[in-house]
């Protein structure tokens, strides 16, 4: 026996879709015959798998995929949804198959078809799950109930998010039931700001492997190591080779756990199929002397690699993926450093489907805020002034996208519109005066200015309505920085976007204290309320979580094969229109997140709009309700009842 890419097969003929073979398989002269294919002849095979086929794993392996359910999607929002995930599948039965169908102690521990106690009792007769099992059955909303309760009974944010991810390896479908009816409560969990930590200490809370670990010692068989990864129809790859993660800096192959989050996130929130997607981290080495004297560390003792060999290993990647999954795979880039993500984004953004959360995930969640505040301070995006302190991805990609937003509405040149923004990195303002010294991306930001040289100064001389944070340097918005935009501005618009927590340029509570109330606010990671002088300010957090998700189920239910800009202003447009008029009475700029999916229905729905406008979408044809098709493409987590 052996058990290699799990199958599941939709239609009420039961075994009998063994018959539809994928075409790859189906051209090959090999045999391939089913010697036995009943589970209740327990007699004659195995109890925990009882279809046995001829044909040898190792040219099982070569080949895409193992079986297929038939030529015909049941939905048409990707890949055939083998696994019965989408909505549109809800109500159809499944076989857990796994090669052989999964029973007894196996499909306890597959985490993508273990209900525990929820088997009913016909399937635990159906799949000699008896005495395997207590016997009360459970249904899953009082599972959800308890493991709620398990999660809070930790005190320590770590913990909680050890306890998420021990669930996801147990119960998939539990964990996103859990993460969904929860998502408010346990997004801090599982993404920003305890991410951070548990990337920092992943060497010691390593349990078992997550996603795909391609390091140098790969280099020249990739595209074999994509291979080695059971599913074959992926959609979405996020990928780091953690340089720069979120602002705590190199943390090598310990980065995993933000390919992993934001790959949840992207099932939780925007409903893409867990089985579609792929985390990834390339290891080239790390210049962090605590983690190569450290013995726990899991990845390679040496220098980052840089250069042509880096530059080799990656192109060597972007090619095996393409080869591998096709065309029409999104690949997110996740925390690089400034001086590849650009250069990534750039070289690959015409031939491959990329996005850079960091420089446009950042850029649309922002300028959807910015659109969303205009409604409580007045104006269009060409009457405000833009002070940014930080200059890396996240800055020039929000200023870029303002200024792109900005030229669209106003139909002025992207130059002129430019000069309404200004930006302040290591140095200093940003100025013409330094563009001989400058990074090419800081470029077009630099002004005729004198020097000057902090941010309180620059406040003072641009007199900006908007300061925004992106420097990773935390508690650089300063009471003397606060209190001049409060004199400068009668509802200043303050965001501070570094994560993890610990990082952000200021806390709600400083905005709101330091500016009499006044403050519009908004940060990357969480806060809680405030209270000053008798009101309660709820300050919203402009989380790459609002974008992201629904900005890739766009992408994928319309077979886009290349990002524009003008996609991630529809996304950006769709988030603002969200918000409600009472968002707006509470001073918030976001949505809350308890409307999080229905949210990502709109985006992906504006999207995948633009998408067919602009003529890059190559699934026709269009449907006529967008909201409607997103919805039903949309993973849903509850549980399938099993033949």
């Amino acid at each position: 026996m052996f058990s290699s890419t799990r199958c599941a097969f939709l239609s009420n003929s039961g075994l009998g879709g063994c018959s539809s073979l994928c075409d790859a398989q189906r051209k090959r002269s090999t045999r391939f015959r089913v010697v036995s294919m009943t589970p209740s002849s327990s007699r004659s095979g195995d109890r925990n798998g009882s279809v046995v086929m001829e044909t040898p794993l190792k040219e099982l392996k070569k080949e895409s995929t193992v079986a297929d359910v038939d030529n015909n999607p049941i939905s048409a929002g990707g890949p055939q949804d083998v696994y019965g995930e989408d909505r549109a599948t809800e109500d159809h039965f499944v076989t857990p198959w796994s090669v052989s169908v999964a029973s007894g102690y196996t499909l306890l521990r597959d985490p993508h078809f273990n209900k525990g106690l929820a088997f009913t009792e016909n399937e635990r007769d159906a799949h000699y799950l008896r005495g395997l099992l207590p016997p009360s059955v459970i249904p899953q909303e009082t599972q959800v109930k308890k493991m709620i309760q398990h999660v809070r009974q930790y005190q320590v944010p770590l913990q909680k998010y050890m306890a998420m991810m021990d669930l996801q390896e147990r119960n998939e479908r539990l964990f996103y039931k859990l993460l969904i009816d929860h998502v408010e409560e346990l997004l801090p969990v599982v993404y920003t700001p305890t991410v951070g930590e548990a990337c920092q200490k992943y060497g010691s809370i390593f349990m078992r492997p997550q996603g795909l670990y391609i390091s140098l010692k790969e280099k020249g068989k990739i595209r074999e190591v994509l291979r080695n990864w059971p599913e074959k129809n992926i959609q979405v790859i996020v990928v780091t080779d953690g340089e720069r993660i979120l602002g705590l800096g190199d943390l090598g192959c310990q980065g995993m756990g933000i390919p992993v989050g934001k790959l949840s996130l992207y099932t939780a929130l925007g409903g893409v199929r867990p089985s579609a997607c792929l985390p990834i981290t390339i290891d080239v080495g790390t210049n962090n002397e605590k983690l190569l004297n450290d013995e726990l560390y899991i990845g390679l003792k040496q220098r980052r690699a840089t250069g042509q060999e880096y530059a080799e290993l990656m192109h060597e990647f972007m090619t095996a993926v393409k080869q591998t999954y096709g065309e029409k795979v999104l690949i997110q880039f996740e925390d690089f450093a400034n001086h590849n993500a650009f250069d990534l984004l750039e070289k690959y953004r015409s031939t491959h489907l990329v996005f850079n959360d960091d420089i446009q995930g950042t850029a649309s969640v922002v300028l959807a805020g910015l659109v969303a505040a205009l409604k409580l301070v007045g104006g269009n995006l060409a009457d405000h002034r833009f002070l940014f302190l930080g200059a890396g991805e996240a800055g020039t990609g929000i200023a870029e996208l303002i200024a792109l937003e900005t030229s669209k509405q106003t139909n002025a040149p992207l130059a002129e519109v430019r000069k309404n923004i200004w930006l302040v990195d290591s140095k200093g303002l940003i100025v013409s005066s330094r563009k001989d010294s400058l990074q090419h991306f800081k470029k077009p930001w630099a002004h005729e200015h004198e020097p000057v040289r902090n941010l309180v100064d620059a406040v003072n001389k641009i007199k900006p309505t908007v300061l925004i944070g992106t420097s990773g340097q935390g508690r650089t918005f300063t009471k003397e920085v606060i209190e001049a935009m409060a004199s400068i501005n009668e509802r200043p618009i303050i965001l501070s976007l570094s994560n993890p927590t610990s990082q952000s340029e200021c806390t709600a509570e400083e905005a709101y204290k330091w500016s009499q109330g006044r403050a519009i606010f908004a940060s990357g990671s969480p806060f809680p309320p405030v209270e000053y002088e008798g009101k309660v300010f709820v300050p919203g957090q402009a989380n790459n979580a609002y974008i992201f998700p629904g900005f890739g189920l766009g992408l994928i239910m319309s077979g886009t094969i290349r990002v524009h800009d003008d996609l991630l202003l529809a996304a950006s447009e769709a988030l603002a229109a969200q918000v409600s008029q009472e968002n707006f009475d509470k001073g918030l700029i976001y949505p809350p997140f308890t409307n999080i999916r229905k949210i990502s229905a709109h985006i992906a729905a504006n999207v995948a709009a633009k998408a067919y406008e602009l003529g890059l979408a190559t699934r026709l044809p269009q449907p006529k309700d967008l909201v409607k098709f997103a919805e039903s493409c949309m993973y849903t987590p509850s549980y399938r009842s099993y033949r």
